[in-house]
């Protein structure tokens, strides 16, 4: 089965409402324009109430070395997510110097997005695919084609992510096989406050395939 990342979590009852749902990792939001935004300080007190099955993901958008530093510090997430336009350079040394675990987001507009994403190579620990950044770099309830996916030759781990919904994450499965599937806006109610029902829903999906 698929791996399930529930994105953009602000408070500990929808976090153990994934993790009773049987999610994989969370992601906490740390981008002040987001309105999953956490701060490092809320972010800490989810990750502390967190279970053991319960992987951490602190999501940080073109965030400057002091900023990345506090929230490692503070948060001590399992994974850190760049989110925003860093460069391999940059990423390598994060990872390098805090040896954590580390995921790149990616837009996919068409092939050449896909050839673009070699540079990451033997630096991240997983790829995130999603849909262009528009106004916010995620969770805007918007895919791409994922038949892009579907002859992608892939060199790093990879996940699945842009308009991924209870409805329609079995579908994405079926014409990706991605080994990891990340929801955020798709298990809302309304922008920023996740749906408990949704996140259920979401995950009995992903287990029927």
């Amino acid at each position: 089965m698929a791996k399930i990342k529930i994105c953009g979590i602000s408070t500990i009852e929808t976090m153990q409402a994934a993790a009773d749902a049987g999610a994989d990792y969370i992601g906490l939001v740390h981008y002040q324009k987001s309105p999953r935004h956490v701060s490092f300080e809320q972010a800490a007190e989810i990750r502390r109430n967190a279970p053991n099955s319960l992987k951490i993901v602190m999501l940080l958008v073109n965030a400057s070395p002091t900023e990345t530093a506090n929230g490692l510090t503070i948060v001590k997430p399992d994974v850190l997510q760049f989110h925003g336009s860093e460069t391999p350079e940059w990423i390598k040394l994060v990872k390098e110097k805090t040896k954590v675990k580390v995921w790149k987001a990616l837009g996919v507009r068409d092939r050449h997005s896909l050839i673009k994403c070699a540079r990451y190579n033997g630096i991240v620990d997983r790829l995130l695919f999603d849909a262009p950044a528009k106004a916010l770099p995620g969770g805007t309830g918007t895919s791409f084609d994922w038949e892009l996916l579907r002859t992608h030759e892939h060199a790093i781990n990879w996940g699945l992510a842009g308009g991924l919904n209870p409805d329609n994450v079995a579908q994405a499965l079926t014409a990706t096989n991605a080994p990891l599937v990340d929801t955020s806006s798709g298990v809302e109610s309304v922008a920023g406050k996740k749906d408990i029902d949704k996140i259920m829903r979401f995950c009995q999906a992903v287990s029927t395939i």
